[in-house]
């Protein structure tokens, strides 16, 4: 059965750290949440992937952060899994497969691979069996109502039902704002050949590797 990977990242910010691009001093972007859904090639959800982090560098989270997010750090501190483990967990989950990403979030789980390996931590599976691709270009120009909002919010924007419980920034809620996006515009009629070319597209790069 042929199957592809949408997933999303939540990781640590603090006030106007998005606009300076993370650049303040002791700013990293430590991915304190992970979220992943697998599609079936009607892009209905066959599994979900979630998990808590623990940041290393900056293991208090900003108030700013716990305020976007929701997410406390008592659940971080209580739930969270070493960032090795949860990296580890997530790129074995990816294997094989196209993985498509609203954003280009697959430079921060580079970021925090990276990371992890310079602590002397090994991280169980890499990025060669993966094929990531940024689908945010393509959505923003089929559906122009788009390119304004980010992942948690394309539900709303495409007058489509909420898809389940919880909010944006949230990463397993903004994967399935993200799916519902996806299976509108396939009804719509907007994926046309690109659909062929998500579910192939890993394969195809791997032939040329």
């Amino acid at each position: 059965m042929s199957t592809l990977v949408v997933f999303d990242l939540e990781f640590t910010t603090w006030p106007d750290a998005l606009e300076q691009d993370w650049s303040a001093p002791g700013q990293f972007r430590e991915i304190v949440q992970i979220g992943a859904l697998r599609l079936r090639s009607d892009l209905s959800v066959v599994e979900e992937y979630e998990a808590l982090v623990r940041p290393v560098m900056n293991p208090r989270l900003s108030p700013y952060f716990t305020e976007l997010t929701g997410i406390g750090q008592e659940a971080v501190d209580r739930d969270g899994l070493p960032p090795a483990e949860a990296l580890g967990e997530f790129l074995s989950f990816c294997e094989g497969q196209s993985v498509l990403s609203y954003g280009n979030d697959m430079v921060v789980l580079g970021e925090n691979v990276g990371w992890a390996r310079a602590r002397g931590e090994t991280v169980k599976s890499g990025f060669l069996e993966v094929g990531f691709v940024n689908v945010r270009p393509w959505l923003n120009a089929v559906a122009p109502a788009t390119a304004t909002v980010n992942v948690g919010r394309l539900w709303q924007v495409l007058g489509l039902p909420k898809p389940g419980a919880g909010g944006e920034h949230s990463a397993l809620f903004d994967c399935h704002s993200f799916a519902a996006a996806l299976r509108h515009l396939r009804g719509a009629g907007a994926l046309g050949g690109a659909e062929e070319a998500l579910f192939q597209g890993y394969r195809q790069a791997m032939a040329y590797r």
